[in-house]
């Protein structure tokens, strides 16, 4: 974890923006300012409240009955001139004060927490950062290169970050406003308390408002064995959202991919992953258990005997007739608030070990855009002016570890003449794919694309949440087609069977096969109508007959556009008029060969 200066820096260029440079900077300042006003005019109830409580118990300790019932119901002026208004109308105004600082709170956290999400994902789905990133290991976090689980840092850190009082998760906004009506409060009741407290002779030296003094020493002792004690907490919340993201990341795969661990009898093997990950969250989970056990010890110490400690400090002048019952009750309250005040660091110790590490995930993840995007320009670029086909200039495709897979190759891919890569696993033809749709980011040169459409057809295909409409429409928006157009698409490829279920919400990528996902693919080129159809192995799910169909079909349906297709079968080549083998060898670069014998 790093120092408190950078810590700090980060909580600012986090927080800065959304009331600086946002859209809604000004209604966010006002809801700002209100907040805060509130929780100021709490703290001056408060102090009402203090004086109130010193007339009161002095009418009871005097049994003075008129003084009572105007102090509770009415009002009444002190014997310095001042009015006290009655409990119940300082309640009412407590009560609504109170609500709608609660209710303003929440409605700037919402707002917040919609900017900062909106804005995070902007920043990581601009240029393609989160592909970057994730090609990227995530190892030392303090790098900035590399984050695991970034939907944990989009939905769980930015809340947490802001804050959500209705779950009582406290954020930057309750931390921030909580600690400025401390210091409010502090500076209102030590006036309160040097008036109450009086002189007291030590050793022949007088201390004035020797009850300060008293709150201040058992304050910094308190603080100073609280960070003691709390110091390791930081570090522990920040591997405790880790291990739970991890946790959480691994039940999802296995609910997502639950045919192919039943086909293949993984079940042990996936308990004994998921136990493993498990463990390692109960591991940090016993080191906070013990850590939170010594604190909790130490604060709740610390909190009950401040709740006595100030009357038995202040009981000899009681007894020594000097201060009635009102003022010892005003006394025991002031030094309340103010060694509250002085002891916010000790009793929000927990809060602040466990928002840092919130801030300190969030500025990972930041620093890891903010670099992607930095690099986005470096690596093979993707330029315009091909004429009418894509052509490779100068082209170094590399591993993200920096293991050259082509180096310096040109090639040109004429428009109406469908093109094969063949190839051995591992050997860069998805790579190469990859660079032609221009998402590769490691390597140098230039791809050229012609004009027109481009759409590039995975082996396994995203299929997004929501419709079935959806999912073949995408990445067009639901309505881009009419019923009709998106039925005949679906059973141009096989799937007519789906035709009625157009707008039937399921997991559409869970409750198709493999196969089915494919047809689905193919469904989206027909809707597209693209110039330029890449398949990186497409069709690779599908039985040679149904593959050879379906090739014939996207002849017929798509007869302008240009096909280039990665594959493994040879027969796939027959359906092209050109054939590249792309060869590697167990070391060095590989290079593209073209092949004889392809038939159009």
């Amino acid at each position: 974890m790093r120092n408190i200066a950078e810590f700090l820096a980060d909580s600012w260029r986090l927080a800065k923006p959304y009331f600086t440079r946002s859209e809604q900077r000004r209604s966010a300042c006002l809801l700002l300012g209100s907040v805060v006003a509130l929780q100021l005019l709490l703290v001056g109830m408060n102090v009402v409240l203090s004086f109130w409580g010193n007339a009161f118990f002095t009418s009871l300790q005097e049994k003075d009955w008129n003084s009572f019932i105007d102090l509770l119901l009415f009002w009444k002026r002190t014997p310095s001139g001042f009015i006290l208004p009655g409990f119940c109308g300082v309640a009412a105004v407590y009560i609504v004060i109170a609500v709608y600082r609660i209710y303003l709170t929440q409605w700037l956290q919402i707002r917040w927490r919609r900017w900062m999400t909106r804005t995070f994902l902007d920043a990581w789905l601009g240029e393609r950062a989160y592909y970057r990133i994730s090609l990227i290991a995530p190892t030392d976090e303090r790098s900035g290169m590399g984050t695991e689980n970034p939907d944990q840092r989009v939905a769980e850190d930015l809340r947490a970050f802001i804050g959500d009082s209705v779950s009582g998760v406290r954020g930057i906004l309750s931390l921030g406003i909580d600690l400025l009506s401390n210091v409010v409060t502090l500076v209102s009741f030590i006036a309160i308390l040097w008036t109450l407290s009086g002189p007291l002779t030590v050793f022949g030296v007088t201390i004035k408002g020797y009850m300060v003094w008293v709150a201040l020493l058992y304050s910094i002792a308190g603080t100073v064995a609280t960070h003691y004690v709390g110091r390791p907490l930081a570090l522990l919340n920040f591997s405790k959202q880790r291990v739970e993201a991890d946790f959480r990341f691994a039940l999802v795969r296995l609910r997502e991919n639950m045919e192919g661990v039943a086909l293949s009898g993984g079940e042990a093997e996936e308990k004994r992953g998921l136990l493993i990950r498990f463990e390692a969250l109960a591991a940090n989970w016993w080191q906070l258990m013990h850590r939170y056990k010594l604190l909790t010890a130490l604060t709740a110490g610390y909190g009950q005997v401040a709740s006595v400690f100030p009357i038995v400090v202040a009981a000899p002048r009681y007894f020594a007739g000097l201060i009635p019952l009102g003022a010892l009750t005003q006394t025991a309250d002031a030094f309340g608030q103010v060694q509250g005040a002085m002891s916010w660091f000790v009793t929000s110790y927990a809060d602040i070990a466990s928002w840092r590490a919130t801030v300190e995930r969030l500025s990972t993840f930041q620093r890891a855009i903010e670099a992607a995007h930095a690099s986005a320009g470096e690596g093979v670029h993707l330029g315009s002016g091909a004429g009418s086909g894509y052509a490779l200039k100068g082209v170094t495709l590399a591993l993200p570890d920096g293991e050259e897979l082509l180096r310096e190759t040109d090639l040109s891919l004429r428009a109406g003449e469908s093109v094969v890569v063949t190839g051995r696993s591992g050997s860069g033809k998805s790579t190469l794919f990859r660079a032609l749709a221009g998402i590769w980011p490691f390597g140098r040169g230039v791809v050229r694309r012609p004009s027109g459409g481009s759409l590039f057809l995975p082996q396994r295909p995203y299929i997004p949440l929501g419709t079935l409409r959806h999912a073949v429409c995408y990445p067009a928006p639901p309505d881009a087609h009419g019923d009709a157009e998106v039925r005949d698409a679906l059973a141009a490829v096989g799937l007519g069977g789906l035709a009625g279920q157009l707008d039937a919400e399921e997991s559409w990528g869970a409750h198709l096969s493999g196969g089915e996902q494919q047809r689905l693919a193919l469904a989206r080129a027909l809707l597209a109508r693209p110039d330029w159809l890449f398949l990186d192995e497409a069709t690779a799910s599908l039985d040679p007959e149904a593959e050879a169909s379906l090739y014939r079909m996207l002849r017929e349906r798509l007869p302008g556009a240009t096909i280039v297709s990665i594959a493994h079968r040879p027969a796939v080549a027959g359906f092209h008029a050109r054939h590249l083998v792309f060869e590697r060898g167990p070391e060095g670069p590989g290079q593209l060969v073209e092949q004889a014998g392809a038939t159009a």
